[in-house]
């Protein structure tokens, strides 16, 4: 069974003025495009062409001779938990969340900090994750297609940092874009889901 790319979960030009549509045309539509083509090529007519995403991903990941399906798999999965850790109406998160982030970080303001932090720091391409681990949450990063799933770790939200998820709007300030995501289109809601599931 292909897989096939799964639309947004709103309009293109939904995220403006913070993200663009031009942007949001690039990078799903031909970036994460790109990745599940080059993933239903590497696995047809194999054993893993019948899997479930997480199930390559996990059978794929550190294994050398499955490295080309792990990143195109891995950043199939990445893209579309991306798109779904964004909302035109960001909001602020629900008082159980608040109160599980001012545990694990001291405030909402300190989590931000933190979280760009790592965002910005990450080298090269890649990635910034709020995950659950062993019940508390914590922030990590990760280069290039690598996610927390392959290191047994839960992710709850993240922020793409390859350059492709910001230049045409930002240039080389990826500071910038980080801010503003955390400000402005953070899913609230999805991070809340993704902990009680």
């Amino acid at each position: 069974m292909a897989f096939e790319l799964p639309a947004l979960p709103y309009a293109a030009n939904a995220l403006e003025p913070y993200i663009s549509a031009n942007t949001l045309n690039f990078h799903h539509g031909k970036h994460h495009a790109a990745y599940v083509a080059n993933l239903n090529k590497l696995i047809e007519g194999g054993p893993l062409a019948s899997k479930a995403l997480v199930d390559i991903i996990g059978k794929a990941a550190g294994d050398a001779d499955k490295v080309g399906i792990f990143n195109n798999a891995a950043q199939t999965w990445n893209h579309t938990f991306f798109w779904n850790s964004l909302s035109p109406k960001s909001g602020a998160p629900s008082a159980a969340l608040a109160e599980r982030i001012d545990a694990a970080f001291g405030s909402l303001a300190a989590f931000k900090e933190q979280f760009k932090q790592a965002a910005v720091s990450q080298f090269g391409s890649g990635w910034a994750w709020l995950i659950e681990d062993n019940g508390k949450l914590a922030i990590m990063k990760t280069g290039n297609a690598d996610l927390p799933l392959a290191h047994g770790k839960k992710a709850l939200f993240t922020v793409d940092v390859w350059e492709h998820a910001y230049y045409l709007d930002y240039q080389n300030r990826r500071p910038d874009f980080v801010q503003t995501v955390l400000d402005r289109l953070v899913n609230w809601d999805f991070i809340a889901a993704n902990l009680k599931a």
